[in-house]
């Protein structure tokens, strides 16, 4: 990670933890001080949070701390469900030994994270199980696609976490999709990774909720 990428983690990192509340300013000049580094990394941590949609930039206030429309949020985790879901349909198709091995690691790592019920912790494993199922696609190009929106919807993919119980609720879909890859169902792969990945009805609720009100999560 570059030093812009690990500021921008640290920043991240305090909104979605509630420590930087919604509308609050971001002063680059403050933040230099705090980090101990100059405004350039800042500012550059500051761009690449915008394009999540967590910091906005208006005239006359700078950077402040935002949250993306409830609309363009969905339409942002229906467009990575559908990409998921393709990556679970050719890891269905295409698995081979070191990505079938791979994938149970990668479950291996979710569940020990579990047990720790640090949410935290547990998204670092989800992260590798989510990674480990886009290069199973042996698609680079979805890959790269898959993995580029991933991280796009890092912050939000985080605070879903934090709902009630979801925790298990993860391990319990991870689960059957790599039941699902390893048995070559197609289908059955990508019908887990979409439910898994979707946000509707109480659960889009609870994220919309947990970046509304930082406590609430």
């Amino acid at each position: 990670m570059s030093h812009a990428q690990r500021l921008r983690q640290r920043i991240e990192d305090e909104i979605v933890a509630g420590e930087l509340a919604l509308g609050s300013r971001l002063d680059e000049n403050q933040l230099a001080a705090r980090f101990g580094v100059s405004r350039t990394p800042i500012r550059e941590a500051l761009l690449q949070l915008a394009v999540t949609g967590l910091v906005q930039t208006k005239p006359r206030r700078g950077a402040i701390v935002s949250a993306p429309e409830p609309h363009l949020l969905l339409a942002m985790f229906e467009t990575m469900a559908e990409i998921e879901a393709a990556c679970g349909r050719l890891a269905a198709r295409r698995l081979v030994a070191e990505d079938a091995a791979a994938l149970r690691a990668a479950l291996e790592g979710c569940r020990a994270a579990l047990t720790t019920e640090d949410t935290e912790a547990y998204y670092a494993e989800n992260y590798v199980f989510h990674t480990v199922v886009y290069r199973a696609s042996r698609n680079a190009f979805l890959a790269e696609q898959a993995l580029s929106l991933h991280r796009r919807l890092a912050p939000y993919r985080r605070l879903q976490l934090r709902v009630r119980q979801r925790l298990p609720q993860s391990l319990a879909e991870h689960e059957r999709i790599v039941a699902a890859i390893v048995a070559g169902d197609e289908t059955g792969a990508a019908e887990a990774l979409r439910s898994h990945v979707i946000v509707q009805g109480d659960r889009f609720t609870d994220l919309v909720a947990g970046l509304r009100s930082p406590s609430a999560a």
